[in-house]
């Protein structure tokens, strides 16, 4: 019997393919679990139109991240933080100080869970922060640490 699998069945094929099964397997396994549908010509219509609808949305989200770092990488946040000697900050500056700064001066809203530091920014100046925005797409933010 021909299904289409309508979630990730380990064993036998990921979300979306259409398989070739023994019919006792299907019928009582995979189709009462909501497995699996039966493969006919509406559902692989159906299957064609969401795969079309997904690649259409996933080739957007990749343009949009492309202007976004595009856009990411032309600006400056300026952070403020308390300074001691030698321009050692108390502390660090954090991914929630940055996502705020850039808010604030940009009205930009950024996921902080995607910014990756080389290592920690503990001194006063410039120092670039990594955000992956898409899995293909990365884009270097420019921070400025101010003392206070």
């Amino acid at each position: 019997m021909k299904v289409i699998l309508l979630q990730d069945v380990k064993k036998l094929g990921a979300k979306g393919e259409t398989m070739e099964v023994a019919e006792g397997y299907a019928r009582n396994f995979l189709l009462p679990r909501k497995l699996a549908a039966q493969a006919t010509a509406d559902t692989m219509n159906q299957l064609q139109q969401q795969k079309n609808a997904m690649a259409d949305r996933q080739k957007r989200q990749l343009e949009e991240a492309k202007l976004l770092a595009a856009q990411l990488g032309k600006i400056e946040i300026k952070v403020t933080a308390k300074a001691g000697e030698g321009g050692k900050l108390f502390g660090a500056v954090t991914t929630k100080d940055i996502v705020d700064a850039a808010k604030v001066q940009h009205g930009l809203e950024l996921d902080r869970r995607k910014m990756e530091f080389t290592e920690p920014i503990k001194n006063l100046g410039s120092a670039a922060v990594v955000m992956k925005i898409h899995p293909e797409v990365t884009a270097e933010i420019k921070v400025q640490v101010i003392g206070e």
